[in-house]
């Protein structure tokens, strides 16, 4: 079965959020050779980004190989998508405090005599960066897709929850009936005053 329309866009967010992700591991890898992994700061987005790629790239895989994935339901990402944006926050705050004496623009404050340093300095002035843009994107996906359960949910389509958000067609929940006073052979309408005795 084929990804329906929401679930298009939802893949292409996963797969944005896994590109920054790749973006984010890449960059730290590099911040980290320099200082030999040595400061806890500089491993936390090292780490969490790994986290990040193995459960977001499971997720997305699992997603296009099943039809009915568990994972794929919007209550587990949910879940995924808040725990991760808890600890992306938190160490995003931890590190970011840690990195306040790395100035931004790297090329007025280190001579050029120093070109390792200088490309340390600025590889860490992106991971800055793109770490924060990382939580944007986990936080934003986390509050689209429970804004769109419950607006799905509280209209009248609770099947929302009962498979993956990708292959997820309100259409398909025609379960619920009309509760209009028209359709009901009672009050002021046609059907009352044909059928009356």
């Amino acid at each position: 079965m084929a990804f329906s329309s929401v679930g298009r866009k939802k893949v292409a967010v996963h797969l944005f959020l896994l590109l920054i992700n790749i973006v984010v591991l890449a960059l730290s890898t590099r911040v980290n050779q320099f200082q030999e992994f040595f400061f806890i700061a500089d491993r936390f987005p090292f780490i969490l980004s790994i986290i990040t790629f193995a459960v977001l790239g499971l997720m997305t895989l699992v997603d296009f190989v099943t039809n009915s994935s568990y994972t794929g339901r919007p209550q587990f990402e949910l879940g995924v998508f808040s725990v991760l944006g808890i600890f992306w926050l938190a160490f995003n705050a931890f590190s970011s405090s840690r990195w306040n004496g790395v100035p931004f623009n790297c090329a007025s404050e280190i001579p050029s005599d120093f070109p390792d340093t200088l490309q340390w300095c600025q590889e860490l002035a992106a991971l800055r960066i793109f770490v924060w843009v990382e939580w944007i994107i986990i936080l934003l996906t986390a509050l689209v897709t429970l804004q769109y359960t419950l607006s799905q949910s509280n209209s009248g389509n609770k099947h929302v929850f009962d498979g993956p958000l990708s292959r997820y067609e309100p259409s398909r929940g025609q379960h619920n009936i009309t509760t209009n006073v028209n359709n009901y052979p009672f009050g002021n309408n046609e059907y009352y005053e044909k059928n009356s005795y």
